[in-house]
């Protein structure tokens, strides 16, 4: 199959085109991502208020003040931590805020002996790991773009515990069976997150 030269160079044409004028998108995007967990959370505390004090009053028994406290921290903590990394300010603040809110959830809503909910935590915090990472100021290199051997050392390892950490979200998915499906599945898991481990 031998493709024309001249649909190749369009292609590349259209292709260029597209990543110009997303250049300045895409980072918004990947931090929208990153940190849509938090942004659904804070608003489910808006829309279920009364269910969540409820919850924690219930729980707890702390009574309507505390519980009350608690949903409020949770809903600016996080809608407040989303609106500052999407906008890049004080990112450093935010990612601690979110950090904070997800310890805080962990405790309160005593999920740390839950496995799956344990990792899709660490997998949280792998995300602002990467968040943190992104928003980190390159260091400067001899040459301007290219990159030079021992810059930006923990820069690069954020990003690898970050990446590391958000592959723990697909541990939730794999049930521990032995049977050929799911050990097949395992072992793509495992390359799956090799893969994303040396990017």
């Amino acid at each position: 199959m031998n493709i024309p030269n001249e649909y190749i160079s369009k292609t590349e044409d259209i292709a260029d085109k597209i990543i110009r004028k997303g250049k300045n998108i895409l980072p918004i995007v990947a931090r929208l991502c990153l940190i849509a967990t938090f942004f659904e959370d804070g608003l489910r505390m808006w829309f279920q208020w009364n269910e969540q004090r409820e919850y924690m009053d219930m729980s707890w028994g702390c009574g309507k003040f505390l519980a009350t406290v608690f949903v409020l921290i949770n809903l600016f903590g996080q809608l407040g931590g989303c609106g500052m990394v999407i906008a890049r300010f004080k990112v450093d603040i935010a990612v601690g805020v979110l950090f904070f809110i997800v310890v805080l959830q962990t405790i309160a809503y005593s999920i740390l002996w839950d496995l799956q909910f344990l990792l899709r935590n660490l997998a949280l915090i792998g995300a602002l790991l990467l968040v943190l990472a992104e928003s980190r100021v390159e260091g400067r290199s001899l040459f301007a773009g290219v990159p030079s051997l021992g810059d930006n050392k923990p820069k690069n390892w954020m990003q690898l515990a970050g990446r590391v950490l958000l592959a723990f979200m697909f541990i939730t998915l794999i049930r521990f069976e032995l049977s050929f499906l799911q050990v097949s599945n395992l072992s793509f898991f495992l390359q799956f997150f090799i893969c994303i481990t040396f990017l």
